[in-house]
């Protein structure tokens, strides 16, 4: 059952000018089920994106990264689900160029500006057979506004799509950014097992492009984790039409590149954030904060050290206020001269330890009434400086070895 979501309401996700969905069912590993998306861009648009750092990276992921690197005008984008072709060897990378050729054939572009993605079990052969079938209908489907139903196609063991949108005013012109996102397992930064598809119609210098999806991702999918395993499949990308009647943004710095910014960011964390609330067998959504930290980095290795452990996550799930464990994995966190004696930490409004030990005030049925929450936060100060870094993660519980273990079948 997802933390406090539902599904998004496909009349509040606004059409971005310039990007049409189609969706079909082409019966790539299980039948009547939506598996295959194209997105399609009109000329002008640019694409940047950012992938896995799992070195076992999947073939369409390989192939994404040389398409971007030799090619500006992206202008198709082609999803599947139920297949990963990960871990296929050369036949999988002969597979993934096959299905850019013959969509490419369709919309009479060149195989490179295509853009290849793929989720689902690993090993398992590509069934380039079923997804060139299934292109005429997703090609017949293709439209403005069908950003929901896109989401739902790009589901696995999802439990519901995850979608948001927002407009913004730049320079008097009305801007929307749109995005869909999937992930609800094997899931950690570097990035998530998920795949993220964000899209503009701001007209913004094609040279910010990278900067600004890697700095989304920084903030959003790169600050999650579910179980902590790092995926082979794992993508995000932003398109951006330049259709929009604002003159284009020439520096992210500026007034309208910081407004842009600041939305795409937004939309982004909100799509991660919906892929933890809907982690597999989740009953709590995490907030980690920890602050007083010399530098980010060091915030951030303490955050994941909590965000990973089995058994926080497994306290939380049992409502257990067993906190020393938080402490442990600050502790082991690797930060090698960390001073125990000037650790705070918070659940909430709860002040539980205080210089390293357990607060006078603190009760334990005071830790309870919190982490009986669906959300909650914790807090921890390292007393060492300014920075300070926030994660989000979930509770792990008995249907997560459930839905694991009953995956393939």
């Amino acid at each position: 059952m997802p933390v406090n979501l539902s599904a998004p309401n496909h009349q509040d996700l606004h059409p971005v000018p310039g990007v049409k969905l189609g969706i079909t069912m082409a019966g790539v590993r299980k039948a009547n089920r939506r598996d295959l998306t194209v997105i399609t861009l009109e000329p002008g648009s640019a694409v940047a994106g950012v992938f896995t750092k799992n070195r076992f990276c999947a073939a369409p992921v390989q192939l994404c990264q040389k398409h971007l690197a030799a090619n500006s005008d992206i202008r198709a984008l082609l999803i599947n689900t139920g297949n990963a072709n990960a871990g296929t060897g050369e036949d999988g990378l002969v597979r993934a160029h096959a299905t850019c050729v013959a969509l490419a054939r369709h919309l009479n572009i060149a195989p490179e500006q295509v853009l290849p993605f793929s989720t689902g079990v690993i090993m398992e052969t590509l069934p380039t057979d079923r997804i060139q079938a299934g292109l005429p209908a997703a090609l017949a489907d293709l439209k403005a506004d069908q950003w929901g139903v896109a989401a739902e196609g790009i589901m696995t063991t999802d439990t519901l799509p995850k979608a948001a949108s927002r407009q913004i005013s730049i320079g008097g012109a009305t801007v929307s950014i749109t995005g869909i996102s999937k992930g609800a397992g094997m899931i950690r930064p570097n990035m998530a097992t998920m795949l993220g598809f964000l899209a503009t119609d701001a007209k913004i210098a094609p040279g910010l492009l990278q900067a600004l999806v890697t700095e989304a991702a920084d903030a959003s999918f790169n600050r999650i984790t579910i179980d902590g395993d790092t995926s082979t499949n794992d993508s995000f990308v932003l398109m951006a039409t330049n259709q929009a009647a604002h003159p284009e943004i020439t520096s992210l710095d500026s007034p309208e590149g910081l407004a842009l910014r600041a939305a795409v960011i937004a939309v982004s964390q909100q799509l991660a954030q919906a892929i933890v609330r809907d982690g597999e067998g989740a009953t709590k959504f995490i907030t980690i904060t920890v602050e007083g930290g010399r530098t980010e980095d060091e915030c951030k290795l303490a955050a994941y050290a909590i965000a990973h452990s089995p058994l926080v996550k497994t306290a939380f799930f049992a409502s257990d206020p067993n906190l020393g464990r938080i402490l442990a994995a600050v502790g082991y966190a690797g930060i090698g001269d960390l001073d125990q004696t000037l650790i705070e930490l918070h659940l909430d409004d709860v002040h539980v330890v205080t210089k390293g030990g357990r607060h006078p005030a603190y009760r334990e049925e005071d830790g309870q009434r919190v982490m009986k929450q669906s959300e909650i936060t914790v807090r921890v100060g390292l007393a060492r400086g300014a920075a300070q870094a926030t994660v989000w993660t979930c509770d792990l519980s008995h249907d997560y070895v459930t839905i694991n273990a009953d995956y393939r079948s």
